[in-house]
């Protein structure tokens, strides 16, 4: 990979950069004076031009969003950042918050400037205990600094920013779902249209936006539409901070260029550990297909992941080597989403559940060949049949590992057992496929231990 100077990671080497006098040094709210001196048609139309897409998953244009949004309704205009993060295998908001809160905040600023929001709200994940009190604690540095407040830096622009903590539901990161919550209602989605563009908070035109996107949006006006532009791919431009965990040497956030090969953000993160050899990953969190090998040259970018059958949402990539067991990790991603379904649509809250336990079955050694013909068609009733996209995401990593590995499968329930366990010689004697005693009664194994068959299968 070509040579590249982070940006939304620049900081994070320096730890002064969470207070303000840190962050103001290294050339901090320059860019809010900038903005402040423009108008706001003139910010979105930068921000536009820059080719800015969001950061939460969707990839809609930023500045297409802003520029959405109706003016002189009657009605107050509201900007709400989603810090719900919650999709397994993402991290990067979070570390963003923690190494450079203020980046966020200035970013949100100019956001609530460009759309004459005068109040915004931050919607921080229950369980980031530490992010959220970093936020609040630069959130207050700002308003002493006089960022926030009435008349800020001296213009006639007042804004006040609320940092509001969910109770750690993962359906709050679903923009309709947040805002119900943030109104003090149960955390469920609602059917769109009408969008929050238009009638959002309190029924009032509202403005969503990532800490990720919000994070680009300084650097966006402080530098330039065009230079922004002249990083990444034609279509997704800028960087982006990936997350990448899983069986990988170095698992962390690592930042680079929108379009970099997964080839190369896998070898930024060490590469697949112990010298092992790739047997899949997310591109974009468990909520996306699998990808495997062969597509590692795939570009990591908006267009180019769904090209490849798959989808970029949130920049998450978790490995699997082949010592992974793929029913076992469908299986956990699967019981996730089953615990996490708000329960409003009966495909998700009922066909989530099942899927679990069909899986469950065959890691198990009790599957047989039907249940997977059985899970494909419990994906069907699931897919784009609820009020919001949970429950397709929880049938993106069945499809598409059955898609991929469906010998896998038949070989669980042709054997009886899992192959990938530790214990499978344990697993495999108390098996009454392969000799055991039915019924969960004990059976005395080689080594003269009894072993329960309730006991080795859960």
């Amino acid at each position: 990979m070509a040579e590249f100077e982070p940006v939304l990671t620049a900081r994070w080497g320096n730890p002064d950069a969470v207070t303000m006098d840190g962050y103001e040094k290294t050339g901090g709210y320059a860019a809010l004076h900038k903005a402040l001196g423009m108008t706001p048609d003139a910010v979105i139309d930068e921000v536009k031009a820059s080719g800015l897409r969001g950061r939460g998953g969707a990839g809609f244009p930023t500045g297409t969003k802003w520029s959405f949004i109706p003016q002189n309704t009657g009605k107050p205009v509201y900007v709400t950042v989603n810090f719900d993060e919650s999709e397994p295998g993402t991290f990067n908001n979070r570390e963003l918050v923690e190494r450079d809160p203020h980046q966020l905040v200035e970013g949100a600023i100019i956001c609530a400037y460009a759309v004459r929001c005068h109040t915004v709200f931050i919607y921080t994940r229950g369980e980031f205990v530490w992010p959220g009190t970093v936020l609040e604690r630069a959130v207050g540095e700002a308003y002493e600094k006089g960022y926030l407040g009435r008349r800020i830096v001296g213009s006639d622009f007042d804004l006040d920013i609320v940092v509001h903590r969910g109770a750690g539901a993962y359906i709050c990161g679903e923009e309709t779902a947040l805002l119900e919550s943030l109104e003090g209602r149960r955390g469920q989605p609602k059917l769109r249209p009408p969008f929050p563009a238009v009638e959002g908070l309190y029924r009032s035109p509202t403005v969503i936006n990532n800490v990720e996107t919000l994070s680009c949006v300084p650097h966006i006006i402080d530098r330039g539409a065009q230079w922004f532009a002249s990083i990444g791919s034609e279509k997704s431009a800028g960087p982006g901070v990936f997350s990448i965990s899983g069986k990988v040497e170095r698992p962390g956030n690592h930042e680079a260029p929108m379009g970099t090969p997964a080839r190369e953000l896998l070898e930024m993160a060490g590469g697949v550990r112990d010298g092992k050899r790739l047997k899949a990953f997310t591109p974009g969190g468990s909520s996306t297909p699998f990808l495997v090998e062969e597509h590692l040259d795939t570009p990591m970018d908006f267009d180019s992941v769904q090209a490849a059958g798959s989808l970029l949402g949130t920049k998450a990539m978790i490995v699997l080597d082949e010592r992974d067991c793929i029913v076992d990790a469908v299986l956990r991603f699967t019981q996730f989403y089953a615990h996490e379904s708000c329960g409003k649509c009966t495909p998700c809250r009922e066909g989530t559940w099942w899927a679990a336990r069909v899986l469950e079955r065959i890691e198990r050694g009790h599957g047989r060949m039907e249940d997977i013909d059985l899970l494909q068609d419990t994906g069907r009733n699931m897919l784009f049949k609820a009020f919001c996209a949970l429950a397709d995401g929880a049938v993106s990593p069945i499809d598409s590992s059955i898609k991929f590995f469906r010998d896998e499968y038949e070989e669980h329930i042709r054997l009886g057992w899992c192959p990938f366990r530790e214990d499978r010689e344990l697993v495999r004697a108390a098996s009454p496929r392969t000799g055991g005693t039915e019924g969960g009664t004990a059976q005395i194994l080689p080594e003269g231990r009894e072993l329960d068959l309730g006991e080795v299968l859960g």
